[in-house]
């Protein structure tokens, strides 16, 4: 496993989402280390620079919590607190429920834990969305990949401009017949908190890794929701913070927003709820100081 770390103090370790790697905290590393803390940015299983199973089961959510489990141990440590976006939110709310022996506390951006449904989400999703959400047309292996790895440059141009605030409007994440990356808006000139050295960093970690293993965390959706159904009904009991934009997709999902509202069912102790206005999904590179000082004061209160 690769990991960017620094700083000396309690541990934080930062776990990023699709399609994304360490980097997507180059911001709030420097806060947070600065502040006194020991933080640890890993690239997770199948990003970046650490190992990429060839098979599909070993990216199961059991999977993922194991690597930042056996990560914090690694690093001689017992105790962590657990940030997360996108699906490292998904990593970090599961940590805390799966260890709450070693999570201490958990902060995430855009996703907000999921309580287990009556049956495997990729069937309700097929039924709810239909057959052109996203997450159904990543299931097939080779297909999504071929798309993606196509013009990598232009494929985390779209992707990170698409789903931004800045575009013109929320994507509903359906794809067309020419594919996912279509209906996703490519800004010129890209927006302020994305620049060309950003691109070139992800062209060249995506160039290097293709982007099977995080297309392969979505393959174990169906999975996941067998797996986790011992812990069915079961509340996160560590101090928690959820973070997320207005124009965040996820958010936007219906739904979604209300669910959000009613968060402390399922998180007894979330401390605070921050929606920042006019923000996309990539929200501690869209907003990285608004999400920097209110997780320095969701640890201060710690």
């Amino acid at each position: 496993m690769h990991v960017v770390e620094a700083g000396a103090g309690p541990l934080i370790v930062l776990l990023h989402g699709f399609p994304e790697g360490w980097y997507s905290w180059r911001h709030q590393i420097p806060v947070l280390a600065g502040a006194g803390y020991h933080v640890v940015a890993p690239d997770q299983r199948g990003y970046g620079q650490t190992e990429s199973p060839s098979e599909v089961d070993r990216y199961s959510m059991l999977h993922l919590v194991g690597d930042v489990i056996g990560l914090v141990r690694e690093l001689g440590e017992e105790k962590a607190i657990v940030v997360g976006h996108d699906w490292g939110a998904s990593v970090a709310w599961n940590s805390s429920l799966f260890r709450p022996d070693v999570v201490t506390a958990v902060a995430a951006l855009s996703v907000p834990p999921r309580p287990r449904i009556s049956r495997p989400p990729l069937d309700f999703y097929r039924e709810a969305l239909g057959e052109r959400f996203y997450q159904l047309y990543f299931q097939q292996p080779g297909v999504a990949e071929l798309e993606l790895e196509h013009d990598i440059r232009r494929t985390m141009r779209a992707i990170l401009c698409g789903e931004s605030g800045d575009a013109s409007h929320v994507p509903d994440l359906l794809v067309t017949d020419r594919g996912f990356l279509e209906p996703l808006e490519i800004l010129d000139p890209l927006p302020k908190w994305l620049t060309e050295a950003d691109l070139d960093h992800w062209e060249s970690e995506f160039r290097r890794s293709g982007f099977s293993g995080g297309l392969n965390w979505y393959r174990n959706i169906n999975r996941n929701w067998e797996l986790l159904a011992p812990w069915s009904g079961a509340t996160i009991g560590a101090p928690a913070l959820y973070i997320v934009g207005d124009r965040d997709d996820v958010y936007q999902v219906p739904g979604v927003s209300e669910f959000v509202e009613n968060l402390k069912r399922l998180v007894p102790r979330l401390t605070r709820m921050v929606v920042l206005e006019g923000c996309g999904h990539w929200t501690q590179q869209e907003r990285p100081d608004e999400v920097s000082a209110a997780l320095l004061e969701f640890l201060g209160g710690l």
